[in-house]
């Protein structure tokens, strides 16, 4: 496998359907050797739920069948990459490689686990798509990357997506999880507007990429959670273990991740004929691999030390699975025998490239010392070469770097050069206050110089073959390593960096319930309040006895940004994270939805208030009993009656689910749900009104306060005439006046069962609380004595 270029997509997806559309799944990952498969019912005609894997897993490449398949009205997934991923690259492949029973041959063999683990042993004919996938996708691997994969190397997850929370690509852009809505408004000092870019303080690549894959998908295991949670708890406890963890991370090199799992692809066997310089880089990134794998295993004492006395399940965990197994040091073993103790991994081209040549012991290859020799000659001969031109053309400050690209080069300060560089100097490129040039003598020794580099770098492979034998033997304690290192870095570097740069006590643990409330006191917006120092905290309580919060507040009074704030901190929580709020309980949420915003969809040709409308009926299509809905307006861009019938009618749906709704509205006849159904509560933004103008105060209270008429103090301001506002005002007041009777007669009709509904919110709290027994008993009596008296 080639070197990888830094954070960019490693993911090869293959991607398959059939008519009762149902759709299978391949996600290869090439830089942490793992294999997520996928299949699902796909209940959305714009493909909505593979839009959300495809953003999850950022491909590189896409595979997919000739023939669409895709049932009627819907767009198909060979459709669906070349309209929504044009960018990315297609690969159309014979139906015949999408074959099932040879994916579940290959998943056996390769498969770092027992199928049984997978639940693909028994019941694989019933996964048949993501299998066929699978088949296709490891084809196209092999093939065009020219490797072998080892067999009982790959990690295997199996509908692995789904068994995090799932976040849709449209609510990942309104929650401004990995890119602010408005970055070119904001421009590029403020790219801390998105979750991703306040977190990412990691030091290794895997690390944010970890990072980024749980912000997309967080848990929701709370087992998983708690010991993340537990690990804070100590890190934030003990200031010795936390830096110390951070300055042992340090000295794992920046891409381990992708070097430790480079061992579980092995090269395809190649002739002489073609043994060029593309062997040679091949042969390159082999030896770097031994030597990032050979660092990376000299770091591993010093994690041990720290981790000696960790009391938390997750960092025992790892010193018992990483520091006290065996094979690793059996394997630095292996490297000693053949590599240099003195080899230590360099970023600094040339002497990596000298670190590369001289990393097997002297006397092992006849060859390579040869090699070797030519090499230092030519190295010799360029310095040689710089001193003479220093002395020969009066060039004292002449200099002489290198990079992999063009090999060495001059580079000389302008102000050195009295008129024109002597007829020698070719290639000439002015560089800042240098000028960047070579010359024919130079050229020639870089072409022996790279020659004979070249040829050290093939003997050395030839030199370590029975060590990388050795080392694939156990490639799977190699894999685990990478996923400890990215998990260590990401709960260090950036959740525990995150809170301890934050005032005392500004992040407080989340607690977990499996059916309980959800209650945020004091909560603050993750991104703005790094932003805005005087950022106005607050609260939200939500439970079965009362699932839906309706929020009514003039424009600009922090609607959106509390519900964009709720839903992060959920997404803190569940990532192992502590969270931004005085104090915090959840329940698991399975599913985040969100439709926010109003703006026309040119590219499908839907009007803003038909993209209002898909999004809608995708949640109500999608909805479990443990998700969370946050809809900010709705039908505000169709008539004034059919907007509030469908607001309206989609209040009252979910009302009869169990899941949990934030409903944020201008329609403050909305308001009317809270005499009728018991288990709405209504909140309003405080607003003051002083000189005809809105003070806007951030803080949400209970009930629903009239703001006065604040569309028409808007409207005054604007410059309407005073006729006009005067008009508007009796109309106005003639709709309220009828609004509020009819209040008046269902608060009258609906307060016995309203009544008990409080009574059930109540007792759901209590039992939840952690209060001991006689805490309990009395806010028992104390409820019984307020029912009674009509108090509740």
């Amino acid at each position: 496998m080639e070197d990888d270029a830094g954070e960019r997509s490693s993911f090869v997806i293959g991607l398959i359907e059939n008519r009762a559309k149902e759709v299978g799944v391949a996600a290869f990952d090439l830089r942490l050797a793992s294999l997520h498969l996928s299949q699902y019912i796909e209940t959305s005609s714009s493909y909505q739920n593979t839009k959300t894997l495809l953003q999850f897993y950022d491909p590189m490449v896409i595979i997919v069948s000739p023939n669409k398949l895709a049932p009627d009205g819907m767009v198909g997934v060979s459709e669906l990459a070349d309209r929504f991923y044009a960018t990315v690259k297609k690969v159309v492949m014979a139906r015949g490689c999408f074959d099932d029973t040879k994916g579940a041959v290959l998943i056996k063999n390769l498969a770092a686990k027992e199928p049984s683990a997978l639940g693909l042993d028994t019941s694989y004919k019933q996964y048949y798509l993501c299998l066929a996938a699978a088949a296709a996708t490891i084809k196209w691997i092999e093939a065009e990357k020219g490797i072998i994969i080892t067999n009982h190397s790959l990690l295997v997850t199996f509908n692995g997506s789904f068994a995090h929370m799932n976040i849709d690509a449209t609510s990942v852009q309104n929650l401004e999880i990995i890119e602010p809505l408005h970055s070119t408004l904001w421009g590029t000092s403020n790219k801390k507007r998105s979750l991703l870019n306040m977190l990412k303080t990691t030091k290794t690549v895997g690390g944010s990429r970890l990072l980024r894959a749980n912000l997309l998908q967080p848990l929701k295991d709370i087992e998983t959670i708690n010991a993340r949670l537990d690990c804070l708890d100590e890190l934030m406890s003990n200031e010795q273990l936390f830096f110390g963890l951070a300055q042992v991370l340090s000295k794992f090199p920046k891409e381990s991740d992708r070097v430790l799992c480079h061992f579980c692809f092995k090269p395809r066997k190649i002739t002489n004929k073609v043994m060029g310089v593309d062997y040679a880089r091949k042969s390159q990134v082999l030896v770097s691999s031994i030597i990032l794998l050979k660092t990376a295993l000299d770091a591993l004492p010093l994690l041990s030390k720290v981790l000696k006395d960790a009391k938390c399940f997750l960092l025992a965990n790892v010193y018992k699975s990483v520091c006290e197994n065996e094979k690793y040091a059996a394997i630095r073993r292996r490297i000693g025998e053949v590599i240099d103790e003195d080899v230590l991994h360099a970023r600094v081209p040339f002497v990596a490239r000298t670190q590369q040549c001289f990393a097997v012991k002297a006397g092992i290859d006849g060859l390579l010392d040869i090699a070797r020799r030519s090499f230092c000659d030519t190295s010799e001969a360029i310095h040689n070469l710089a001193n003479k031109y220093r002395e020969d053309f009066k060039l004292p400050n002449l200099k002489i770097p290198f990079n992999n690209r063009k090999g060495f080069y001059f580079s000389i300060p302008h102000k050195d050069i009295q008129g024109k560089l002597p007829s020698q100097f070719i290639q000439v490129l002015k560089h800042g206050n240098n000028l960047h040039c070579s010359t024919l003598e130079l050229a020639s020794l870089n072409v022996r110089n790279k020659s004979a580099a070249a040829e050290c770098y093939i003997r050395t492979e030839v030199c370590l073959e029975e060590l990388v034998d050795a080392i694939r033997e156990d490639v799977s304690a190699l894999t685990l390593l990478a996923e400890v290192l990215c998990l260590l870095d990401m709960i260090i570097n950036s959740f525990a960096h995150a809170i301890s740069t934050k005032p005392v006590d500004r992040y407080t643990r989340p607690e977990f319930t499996d059916n309980g409330p959800m209650a945020i006191d004091a909560g603050r917006h993750p991104i703005l309040e790094t932003i805005h120092n005087d950022f106005v905290p607050n609260n939200i309580f939500l439970s079965q006895a009362s699932n839906m919060v309706l929020i009514i507040g003039p424009n600009m009074s922090g609607k959106s940004t509390y519900l964009q704030q709720v839903c992060l901190i959920v997404i803190l929580a569940q990532i192992g994270c502590y969270v931004p709020a005085r104090f915090s309980t959840l329940r698991v949420v399975d599913r985040i939805f969100t439709r926010m915003g109003t703006v026309d969809n040119l590219e499908s040709n839907s009007s803003t208030f038909m993209t209002e409308m898909k999004e809608t009926a995708f949640i109500m299509q999608n909805v479990s009993q443990r998700s969370l809905i946050v809809m900010d307006e709705l039908g505000r861009a169709t008539s004034s009656s059919d907007g509030f019938a469908i607001a309206w009618s989609c209040c009252e749906h979910l009302l009869s689910l169990k899941a949990y709704t934030i409903f944020a509205t201008h329609m403050e006849n909305l308001s009317e749900l809270v005499t009728v159904y018991p288990n709405v509560k209504i909140l309003h933004f405080d607003v003051d009104i002083k000189n005809n103008r809105l003070d806007f105060k951030f803080q949400l209270k209970d009930g629903a306060r009239h703001v006065p008429h604040y569309g028409l103090l808007l409207a005054e301001v604007a410059g309407l005439p005073s006729s006009v506002i005067e008009t508007a005002r009796n109309i106005t007041s003639r709709i309220t006046e009828k609004e509020v009777r009819r209040m008046e007669v269902n608060c009258l009709q609906y307060q016995p069962i309203q009544m008990a509904y409080h009574v059930a919110q109540r007792l759901i709290c209590l039992k939840y609380s952690s209060q001991d027994e006689d805490s309990i008993r009395e806010a028992l009596h104390n409820l019984k004595d307020s029912y009674i008296h009509g108090r509740l």
